[in-house]
């Protein structure tokens, strides 16, 4: 009688562990996603054009109008 009781316990705790397991998982991707994401309330990095950069760099006196048009035209084409 309790030979079979210890026995169901073992093949149970195999699957507990296996449960533990998934549920780190799922916290860990949880925590990473909302440490990544909108509300991480960090600055969100966006998209910008080549274009963006450019007039930035230009506004910035890193380049001079010469350098801009010249790239600008380049980047239209």
């Amino acid at each position: 009688m309790w030979g079979n009781h210890g026995d169901w316990m073992w093949g149970m705790g195999g699957f507990m562990g296996l449960g533990w397991i998934v549920i780190l998982i799922v916290i860990v991707v949880v925590v990473w996603l909302l440490m990544r994401g909108p509300l991480a309330g960090g600055p969100q990095t966006e998209r910008r054009s080549a274009l963006d950069i450019l007039k930035e760099r230009y506004a910035r006196g890193e380049i001079g109008r010469e350098e801009f048009e010249e790239k600008k035209r380049d980047l239209e084409a």
